[in-house]
């Protein structure tokens, strides 16, 4: 609990530095929220995340952003029971966990019409560069991490996103 605080803090600091923020972040789950497929791993496990995720998640809601889920598990049933045992579903939004070929394109039109926030305003962490690459394309500032979300990867996303914002094509496509 402690670590949580001290990273919520941290975070909180780091959002701070940015004069614009997206107004949601979304998260893959698999080695990106924990360090395990979920597909892997029993129902009946107990789940645990990487140890900045919580204080993130946190910090994010305390700041009043969206969270949303955007997973290719092809055990979603198993990934809600982790995040029902983690107590931390209801902190999303959306959650999209469905297994599909491709890149996570689908997973993120079914966020934006259940949010209605515009791509250019989602942030996007994931540990799979091919879903990183696509979810681009869309307008999504998009973030590869390699050992989970960490304090490091959101502070990195947040410059990134800024970066995005104030890059002259979204400005004009922000005047239409």
């Amino acid at each position: 609990m402690e670590r949580m605080e001290e990273v919520k803090r941290e975070a909180q600091e780091i959002m701070g530095a940015f004069q614009v923020l997206p107004r949601l972040v979304v998260f893959d789950l698999d080695y990106t929220v924990w360090p395990f497929y979920c597909e892997c791993r029993s129902k009946h496990d107990t789940p645990y995340l990487y140890p900045d995720v919580k204080g993130i998640l946190n910090a994010l809601k305390h700041q009043n952003i969206d969270l949303a889920i955007a997973s290719k598990s092809p055990t979603p049933q198993i990934a809600t029971t982790y995040l029902d045992k983690l107590n931390i579903r209801s902190m999303f939004v959306a959650e999209e966990i469905f297994y599909s070929w491709t890149n996570k394109i689908d997973h993120f039109q079914k966020i934006h019409s259940k949010t209605g926030v515009p791509f250019n305003s989602m942030l996007f962490f994931d540990d799979d560069d091919n879903n990183i690459q696509g979810v681009s394309k869309m307008g999504v500032t998009s973030i590869l991490v390699r050992n989970g979300v960490n304090l490091g990867a959101f502070r990195e996303g947040l410059a990134k996103f800024s970066q995005n914002w104030n890059a002259p094509k979204n400005k004009q496509k922000r005047r239409k």
